[in-house]
């Protein structure tokens, strides 16, 4: 294994801050965060689980039909794409609904 060197003014640049670790742009707490771009995130991300279990039912509908361009190796493939999308996008919302219910329960 052979370790390249550590560019100290590139990570510098990726953090945000100047050489001297001043930063480099001042931005108030929560000014950086864009609500409407967390939620197009949060659509596109749904829609793209939505798009992988339309296409493994239907690769699984033509492998039922016999369609012989369709092969079940393909088909199996798709269906845990599938799987393992909407089980990250059912962790996720657990995580949220928690944090939800933790910042609720805070006492104030």
């Amino acid at each position: 294994m052979k370790l390249k060197p550590f560019d100290f003014s590139q990570a510098v640049a990726r953090a945000g801050l100047a050489r001297d670790g001043t930063p480099l742009a001042k931005t108030r707490a929560g000014e950086g965060v864009d609500k409407a771009s967390f939620s197009s995130a949060m659509t596109d991300a749904l829609k793209a689980v939505s798009g992988q279990q339309l296409e493994a039912q239907k690769l699984q509908h033509e492998f039922q039909l016999g369609n012989p361009n369709v092969s079940l190796e393909e088909t199996m493939v798709q269906m845990q794409k599938a799987q393992i999308g909407f089980q990250a996008a059912l962790t996720v919302r657990n995580r949220f609904v928690q944090a939800y219910t933790d910042v609720m329960n805070m006492q104030v």
